[in-house]
């Protein structure tokens, strides 16, 4: 009786037939996903993305694969993400502030900013420090900057390229006290603890993540931490605000996807990310690596990012 209704009716007919022909919605994830790091393996980025790699693919139900894009200040990687399609199956790290030198910075000539991507959110915050070894005759980071004051241009400290966290903090310090350092730019955080140690530099410019272990070990005498408080990695070691300078830097490492990322897919992964990031168990790897966890996420995620940028333009003069 029904089937003969449905034969008489044209709607019917058409509805059956809409029905067969429109395939079904496809559900994402349905395969891999790579996460691109515009760094080299062993790296702070990398330990952080493998970490994250593991901990995610476990929520999304499918591997989630690093993939080590290093080279051109990141912008090998950075410039990989921008192009990939925005389907969700390729995201990848921003680091900043240093990814801002890429294309504010003229002389690099770059298509690519900060619009070429889609902004997912932001997972650790890793803050400076300023360390010296352990036999060093600086005690603290007033010592520093008197015996910058005493004798310009004598005192070196380290960082890893024009416009990085490292080197930002460095500008700062030196346009807040007046005073004059040598900047000296290192490929690795591995090759500047070596020149702090061998005392080829005098100070060692770092993020807490990298220091943390040597500090407890007492190779390295952390000065002071660039935070708004006392890091938990390391409780004893003064912020730099205690010590009477107004300084707060950090680096920040967050995912993101390639520009016009769906807005079904990107909820999706957003919803995978904070859940991966305020898990227990994350929470307790970052904490073994003396990374702090932050989640800042979409518009927030973004308007974070815009105010470091124009901070970054400002005081790189760009």
């Amino acid at each position: 009786m029904i089937v003969a209704s449905l034969r008489a009716t044209p709607f019917a007919l058409a509805l059956i037939a809409c029905t067969v022909s429109t395939p079904a919605v496809s559900q994402y994830p349905e395969r891999p996903v790579t996460l691109i790091v515009p760094y080299g393996a062993g790296g702070g980025t990398d330990i952080t993305a493998r970490m994250l790699a593991k901990d995610l693919e476990a929520v999304l139900g499918k591997p989630v694969t690093v993939e080590n894009r290093a080279g051109g200040g990141g912008w090998v990687g950075w410039g990989a993400l921008a192009k990939a399609a925005p389907d969700g199956y390729t995201i990848g790290y921003l680091n900043v502030p240093s990814m801002y030198a890429g294309y504010l910075d003229r002389q690099y000539n770059r298509s690519e900013s900060l619009d070429s991507f889609t902004p997912l959110m932001n997972h650790v915050l890793d803050y400076n420090v300023w360390a010296v070894k352990a036999d060093s005759p600086f005690k603290s980071v007033k010592d520093i900057v008197e015996a910058a004051k005493n004798a310009p241009e004598t005192i070196s400290v380290s960082a890893f390229g024009a416009g990085s966290d490292d080197h930002l903090a460095i500008l700062s310090m030196q346009k807040e006290n007046g005073i004059k350092l040598i900047t000296v730019h290192h490929k690795s955080t591995a090759d500047a603890k070596t020149g702090a140690l061998g005392g080829h530099i005098q100070v060692l410019g770092a993020n807490i993540s990298e220091v943390a272990e040597e500090a407890r070990a007492g190779t390295i005498r952390v000065l002071g931490v660039m935070a708004p408080e006392r890091s938990p990695f390391l409780p004893n070691v003064p912020t730099f605000r205690e010590q009477g300078f107004d300084q707060v830097w950090s680096v920040s490492r967050g995912i993101a996807a390639p520009a016009g990322l769906p807005k079904a897919v990107q909820d999706t992964l957003t919803a995978a990310l904070e859940k991966t990031l305020n898990s227990a168990e994350h929470q307790q790897k970052a904490k073994q690596l003396s990374l702090e966890p932050r989640v800042i996420k979409g518009d927030a995620y973004v308007k974070f990012l815009k105010e470091n940028e124009v901070s970054t333009k400002a005081l790189m003069g760009w």
